[in-house]
């Protein structure tokens, strides 16, 4: 999510402003000039915001929310991973893996304590966006916001009253909310959402997950490690959701159930109803089949997010939404209504932080004239479980329905130096380049460090390089990304080179 930061504090820094952590509050009625009227301060929205003032624009960015950073700051990217970190630590200690290593301890889980943590860290990035807001002067106003027409903003604060502004360009950065499940009322106590999941009070003895993708199988580990016997439902027949290589999703699935979490897939969930003893879930076979009765105490239902673009007042400009509730853009992110842009999880593309980031970026560089440009199959995915899961560009099943040739390069990590020095030797890194030009079309890592590893593989296809190219390039000894290395060596010439 943060990707961009360090550029954007030290554009902040070289302004010469002092960075203040409170934001401005401003009073009822008040009217705002503006060049640009971000709707939103997740990952798309507040870089937007600070990018537009740095090319000189008037900036106002909308929030409804206490707290700047969406989603992805608040309730989804980053307490996330806060909570996969230190549960990955308690289970490393917890289990016999410390003991393994040599080292002997007693272990007892502090919940509050690994809570607090997960807050300290969130509060600390959202009032970080705060001080650049200030650093960079970019107007941040309360409320939420509606379009009244193509140049004017109202936000609607949470007492009634309203702020006015008027402004040339208006940036739709709305994000996305969980998908409701029909039928289920989430509590975020019981029946809860991923939002419930990063706050849970105590650890639940059985918890169901309704969806084995990447939302589901990141909270279920976490839960698992800290001692809850979780189940995945899933109505296709992989985990990891859609976009992932099928030969790494099978190793995932039985990395994932080795550490205890139990998958049902191609199954779907019929209904749910709270009893004395839990909560009843009625399933059964996705293609139809007898039904079944399971139980939990706590329920997630995680079965992906939706565009936020409710009462927006896209009605009132003429902006009409596609089928999946997505804003139709241009190019050039531009709506119907030309000086009204969109971007981020409200248009259509994966619902990603940094793909949200990069298209604020680039759409404010384009209201100044410059180019517009960006490669989304170079757009990264990564599953931060363990081992982590990474991958960009075509998977194997994407070539084969595009009749592309290819090669295969792959290598295990059980043959990796560093590796196995970390005792940490699941998975491996597979490249797939063209048969015909050796150049690389996909990468896919499932293994330690492979959310980092996989950046290498984004910089090989944003320059078009080859197999060879990285395969000829030094990597430091020993390294996990020598497995990367040798992975390229294999689709180039089909001879590794012993990393061991």
């Amino acid at each position: 999510m943060l990707r961009l930061a360090s550029r954007l504090v030290q554009a902040g820094a070289r302004s010469r402003i002092p960075v203040q952590i409170s934001s401005a509050s401003y009073s009822a009625g008040t009217t705002h000039d503006a060049d640009l009227v971000v709707i939103g301060s997740g990952p798309g929205g507040y870089v937007a915001a600070i990018k537009a003032a740095q090319l000189g624009f008037k900036t106002v960015c909308i929030e409804k929310e206490s707290t700047l950073g969406g989603t992805c700051l608040n309730v989804g990217c980053i307490p996330s991973k806060a909570l996969l970190n230190n549960s990955h630590y308690y289970h490393l200690a917890a289990g016999k893996d410390f003991a393994m290593r040599g080292i002997d301890v007693e272990v007892k889980l502090n919940l509050d304590k690994m809570m607090e943590q997960k807050r300290n860290a969130v509060t600390g990035l959202t009032s970080g966006i705060a001080g650049l807001f200030k650093a960079n002067k970019v107007t941040r106003v309360d409320g939420f916001g509606t379009i009244k027409s193509p140049t004017q903003v109202v936000a609607t604060k949470a007492d009634g009253s309203e702020d006015t502004i008027n402004t040339k360009n208006i940036l739709i950065a709305t994000g996305s909310e969980v998908t409701p499940f029909p039928g289920l009322e989430i509590d975020e106590e019981t029946i809860i959402s991923s939002t419930g999941a990063l706050s849970l009070k105590e650890v639940p003895k059985r918890m169901i997950l309704i969806g084995a993708g990447v939302i589901g199988v990141e909270l279920g580990s976490v839960w698992s490690r800290l001692g809850s016997q979780v189940t995945a439902v899933e109505f296709l027949g992989h985990v990891g959701g859609l976009g992932i290589d099928m030969e790494v999703s099978k190793t995932f699935q039985r990395t994932l159930t080795k550490q205890g979490m139990k998958f049902k897939l191609n199954t779907k969930v019929l209904s749910a109803s709270k009893s004395s003893s839990g909560i009843q879930v009625n399933v059964e076979a996705a293609k139809g089949g007898k039904a079944e009765t399971m139980e939990c105490d706590v329920l997630l239902v995680c079965i992906g997010r939706r565009p936020y673009t409710a009462n927006l007042g896209l009605e009132n400009v003429g902006i009409e939404l596609e089928p999946r509730g997505t804003v139709a853009v241009n190019d050039r992110f531009q709506t119907s209504v030309p000086n009204i842009y969109a971007i981020g999880d409200c248009i259509k593309g994966p619902m990603l932080a940094h793909k949200a980031e990069d298209e604020g970026i680039i759409c404010v560089e384009g209201m100044t004239g410059a180019p517009v440009h960006i490669d989304y199959n170079c757009v990264p995915s990564v599953i931060y479980t363990h081992p982590e899961v990474g991958w960009v560009g075509k998977t194997e099943e994407n070539l084969k329905e595009e009749n592309i040739p290819y090669k295969i390069g792959r290598f295990p990590f059980s043959a990796n130096s560093r590796a196995k020095t970390n005792a940490d030797t699941d998975g491996f890194v597979k490249i797939l380049s063209h048969k015909e030009t050796d150049r690389v079309l996909g990468a896919h890592i499932i293994g330690g460090g492979a959310g980092e590893m996989i950046n290498e593989a984004v910089l090989a296809l944003e320059y078009g390089a080859s197999a060879e190219d990285i395969a000829r390039v030094s990597h430091a000894h020993p390294t996990l990304s020598e497995a990367f290395r040798e992975a390229n060596l294999m689709a180039y010439c089909g001879k590794p080179i012993n990393n061991v």
